[in-house]
Formats: C-alpha cells, sequence, structure tokens
C-alpha cells in the first residue's frame, strides 16, 4: 500500500509539473502574441529603424532608386515582411515575460546558492546580447557599402526588402549570440572545465579559432564584417580571462 501510495504521490508530481510547463507555455505564447501585435501596429517605425542602414547606403553610394528606398516585387510582401518585423519585434518585447516565467519554472529546482548567480548570468547575456546587435547595427553599413558597390559600372543595385530584411536579423542575430562568449566561458570556469590560467595557454589557439569562426559564420562576402566581429571577440576573450580571476579569488 505505501508503494502505490509513493507512486500516486510521483504520478501527482510529474501531472503538476506538465501542468505548470503548459502554463509558462500559455503565458510565453500570450506574451509573444501580445508583443507581435503592438510591433505590428507601429511596424513603420521598426520597418524605418532596420532599414536605416541601407538608406544611409544608398545616399553615399547616389542611386538611381527614387527616395533611396527598398522594393519588393511581390504583392504578398506588403503583408509578409511587416508580419515578419512584427513577429521577430514581438519576441524582443516579450523577453521579459518570457525570462520571467522560465525563471518561475526552474527556480524551485535551484539550491540557494545556484539561484545567487541566475540573475547576473540573465542579466549579462541579455546585455550582453544588446550589445552585439546594436554593434552590428551601426557596422553594418561599412559591409553593406562594400557589397552593393562592389559592381558599381557593371550593374544596379535593386535592394528587395525581404532579402535585405532576413540578411539584417541573420547579421544581428550573429553578432549578438557570439557576443555571449564571456558568458559560455565564465559557466565553464565555475563548472570546473577551464580557468584562467587555461585560458591563457590556449590564448594562440583561441585567437585563431575565432578568426577562422567569424569568416565562416558572417554570411555577407566583405572582408569588413568578419573583422568587425573578430575584434570585439578577441577583446571579450581576454575579459573571460580577467572575469573568471576575480571570480576564483573571491
Amino acid at each position: 500500500m505505501q508503494g502505490v501510495a509513493g507512486d500516486d504521490e510521483r504520478r501527482m508530481t510529474i501531472v503538476q509539473h506538465l501542468e505548470e510547463l503548459r502554463r509558462v507555455l500559455i503565458w510565453v505564447m500570450g506574451a509573444w502574441i501580445v508583443g507581435t501585435a503592438v510591433a505590428f501596429v507601429f511596424n513603420g517605425f521598426f520597418i524605418g529603424v532596420l532599414l536605416h542602414p541601407l538608406s544611409t547606403v544608398l545616399k553615399n553610394s547616389h542611386s538611381i532608386i527614387p527616395n533611396n528606398e527598398a522594393i519588393y516585387t511581390s504583392p504578398t510582401e506588403g503583408l509578409t515582411v511587416p508580419l515578419k518585423v512584427a513577429a521577430v519585434v514581438g519576441l524582443i518585447i516579450a523577453l521579459p515575460v518570457v525570462l520571467w516565467q522560465v525563471w518561475n519554472f526552474v527556480s524551485p529546482g535551484l539550491r540557494p546558492k545556484e539561484r545567487k548567480f541566475v540573475g547576473p548570468f540573465i542579466a549579462s547575456a541579455l546585455l550582453l546580447f544588446a550589445a552585439g546587435a546594436a554593434f552590428a547595427y551601426f557596422v553594418m553599413p561599412i559591409g553593406l557599402s562594400f557589397l552593393t558597390n562592389f559592381l558599381n559600372g557593371h550593374a544596379v543595385y535593386f535592394p528587395d526588402i525581404n532579402s535585405y530584411i532576413g540578411f539584417f536579423l541573420i547579421i544581428v542575430f550573429i553578432f549578438g549570440a557570439t557576443f555571449e562568449m564571456p558568458v559560455v566561458i565564465v559557466l565553464l570556469g565555475l563548472l570546473g572545465f577551464v580557468s584562467s590560467k587555461k585560458l591563457k595557454g590556449w590564448r594562440k589557439i583561441a585567437y585563431v579559432g575565432i578568426i577562422i569562426v567569424s569568416l565562416v559564420i558572417t554570411p555577407g562576402a566583405d572582408p569588413f564584417t568578419p573583422t568587425l566581429l573578430a575584434i570585439p571577440l578577441l577583446l571579450l576573450y581576454e575579459v573571460s580571462i580577467v572575469v573568471l580571476q576575480r571570480i576564483f579569488r573571491r
């Protein structure tokens, strides 16, 4: 009888976890839908922000396109492009709710010591991703100018808005994701896989690896984008060494 009671208790615990997970997913989807709706209402502003680097490049390249604006060739793109932008911006708007729900879901299973690290890690991850995305936004015109003017005199560049926004979002995501490197390194250090001494010993190999990865993951064929990605990543590698040293001293 005790065994049956224990099984019932365990089964109820699993059911409760599934119910909690369902509640979290409902909150996340609801926040994303609301954020997407808000972003769609102001889609003109957000599309204008995304197109600003392209407009700057077209102005400097003396483009023959009227008003230096992007074009679209499919009737459906007039709706699908704003929806795509709204979905991405909506996810960003919903991110605080998403993180809050995820934290509520996993925090009961963490020990007090582990909970102390969660806040700084989440804050650092958000700040580094935002820094990488912002850096990509401001340096993107450099690589974009090279790509759009490479065939100057032989062909005219007519920027398709759908292709451009897809390219833009890939670049921003790559920069934002790779800027998370210090968070990953510090986490590996806390788990005992790496140390500041090991990172110093691996410095030459790490530098070569960072440069190769920067060349491989950037979608543009220009030399500027991977260079502008590699430089801050090399600096972040050194920052990771300093952070690990201070953590282990404490």
